[in-house]
């Protein structure tokens, strides 16, 4: 591709105490060809003064409130780059990320996908995302996708893609993701081209109170429904992208990824009544979760056994002591410093 233009999409909403960082370091990289378009979804703090106060060196969208969804389809309607990276205005990019990606981008890459360096508010490191004992997949990820609905990827600012794929998928269904469109480019893109991952962190993912998917989703108990549910969402999306590019789709998807299961019997342990499908077994559903992790999953072994026992405790203990089970798994902030301690030495064992 020689020297391709990039365009860096940011899209904002109420994040004006970051946004300066993120545009900063958009127009720091390292690369020359970079054009910067920041997306406001009708925020209510002082985001716009931020915004305006870069004048023509952005390019600024100011658009009514819809969503994280319509705020990035506004940036690629507004983008002329060969490849897009849409960047989350409370997060940052390192002044190589674009051109690290260009210099391993391939003129089959839909998607390129790299680590992040997961920071607090103050911008102090806490862990990489992925954590760097979990591979990325690469190449025909569709093939994964069709079969168990999900694959090793990055979150919207450890991702980016070749703006013919995105023209064959955008633009983003807004009302169904109004928050973590990404899950929708991510499930569609890879449909187009191939997967290309680099081992490293190019940039930051910011944790802090104000996020929105997590202001949203409430309670972990609320939050383990909603990702069930955006998971239906994805399902649909990959059925249609699937016919559309001439391949045939897999009836469940989810019943085959250890990730959605640990979601859904979790949710069915713990709230039944609303529970998004009456049908589950628990028995059942921790069965084919071990199978998941067995048969599909590339965890290392010594995590596939802690999470298969942590299955079969879940479907066979009552309720009182697989409770706990589930919330030392999905809420960390609950878990006894003991139980912290083992799940450290198992990570440290499986690298």
């Amino acid at each position: 591709m020689g020297e391709p233009l990039v365009s860096i999409v940011i899209n904002n909403y109420n994040y004006g105490q970051f946004i300066g960082e993120a545009i900063n370091s958009a127009l720091s990289q390292n690369y020359p060809h970079v054009e910067v378009i920041v997306v406001d979804d009708e925020s209510s703090d002082n985001s716009i003064d931020v915004i305006k106060s870069y004048g023509d060196r952005i390019i600024s969208v100011l658009k009514q409130n819809g969503g994280q969804g319509s705020a990035l389809n506004a940036g690629f309607q507004a983008s002329k780059g060969d490849i897009i990276f849409f960047l989350d205005a409370d997060d940052y990019f390192y002044p190589t990320t674009v051109e690290q990606v260009v210099a391993n981008w391939q003129p089959d890459t839909a998607q390129c996908q790299y680590r992040l360096s997961i920071v607090d508010a103050k911008g102090t490191f806490i862990e990489f995302y992925p954590v760097m004992e979990i591979p990325f997949d690469s190449g025909d990820v569709w093939k994964l996708l069709l079969n168990q609905g999900r694959y090793r990827t990055s979150v919207t600012s450890g991702t980016c893609f070749s703006r013919a794929a995105l023209q064959k998928v955008m633009p983003i269904p807004e009302m169904d993701f109004r928050i973590s469109a990404d899950g929708y480019l991510v499930a569609t893109v890879p449909f187009f081209g191939q997967v290309t991952s680099l081992d490293i962190s190019l940039g930051a993912r910011r944790v802090h109170d104000s996020n929105l998917w997590a202001s949203q989703s409430g309670d972990w108990v609320n939050k383990l429904r909603k990702n069930l549910l955006h998971d239906k969402l994805r399902y649909q999306y990959i059925d249609q992208v699937s016919v559309q590019s001439g391949h045939e789709p897999i009836a469940e998807p989810g019943m085959r990824d250890y990730v959605h299961l640990t979601n859904r019997i979790a949710s069915r342990v713990l709230e039944p009544d609303q529970h998004p499908f009456p049908e589950d077994s628990r028995l059942a559903l921790a069965w084919r979760g071990v199978m998941s992790l067995w048969q599909r999953s590339r965890l290392p072994q010594k995590r596939k056994v802690v999470l298969s026992a942590w299955f079969l405790w879940v479907g066979i203990m009552p309720n009182f002591l697989a409770r706990p089970a589930i919330a030392w798994l999905v809420a960390g902030q609950s878990r006894p410093k003991f139980v912290d301690a083992i799940l450290k030495k198992v990570r440290a064992l499986s690298r």
